[in-house]
């Protein structure tokens, strides 16, 4: 695969031979694959690139893209085109976990930009920044289909909502003493905290 099909980023051969999903992973896979008829692999590949995103440090790096082309027995630019296509995969390193503040209109109106605000001032970082510690990274989302309950972030496959400054320092307390991955494939989801 040539570097023209990841946009900017390099492709690193010695690398792309060490990605391989772990049996726990390839089992989902091959879960999700089963559900589609043979040569349709490709309608998995959303749920396919979560997995992959979760299993690989949270982002989809070239070479992470190429192994799951091959997984699906597709082209490496139909990866890359749905991958950069949607904001829920990330094609660069992110901290652990992902705080997607909605900022559409009714997330807006009930005060989402004082949200962002007040985490980028709490985190000592703006959107699209990730902290020193690899923890948190910031971004804004379009509708993410919550628009009752706004304000409201996604973090993996949490929902907040409802939020107030005294919930975002709960959120990230809360996350910052797990100290682990979230992702959109988390089981322990929580709609609020």
């Amino acid at each position: 695969m040539g570097s023209q099909v990841h946009g900017t980023q390099e492709f690193n051969k010695s690398k792309r031979a060490e990605i391989k999903f772990s049996e726990e992973a390839m089992a989902i896979v091959k879960g999700i694959v089963s559900h589609y008829p043979e040569g349709k692999q490709k309608s998995a590949l959303l749920p396919v690139l979560h997995v992959a995103q979760a299993e690989f440090g949270g982002w989809l790096s070239p070479e992470v893209m190429d192994y799951v082309a091959e997984v699906l027995k597709i082209k490496p630019i139909e990866v890359f085109e749905v991958a950069s296509f949607y904001t829920m995969y990330n094609l660069k390193p992110v901290g652990k976990c992902v705080l997607e503040v909605c900022q559409t209109s009714s997330c807006w109106l009930n005060g989402a930009e004082d949200i962002v605000k007040y985490i980028e001032k709490k985190l000592n970082i703006k959107v699209g920044e990730t902290t020193k510690d690899g923890m948190f990274t910031l971004k804004t989302a379009e509708c993410l289909g919550s628009c009752g309950t706004a304000p409201m972030l996604q973090c993996g496959a949490s929902y907040h909502e409802n939020l107030t400054y005294a919930k975002v320092d709960t959120i990230l307390e809360t996350y910052k003493a797990e100290g682990k991955l979230r992702s959109y494939t988390d089981l322990d989801y929580k709609n609020t905290l």
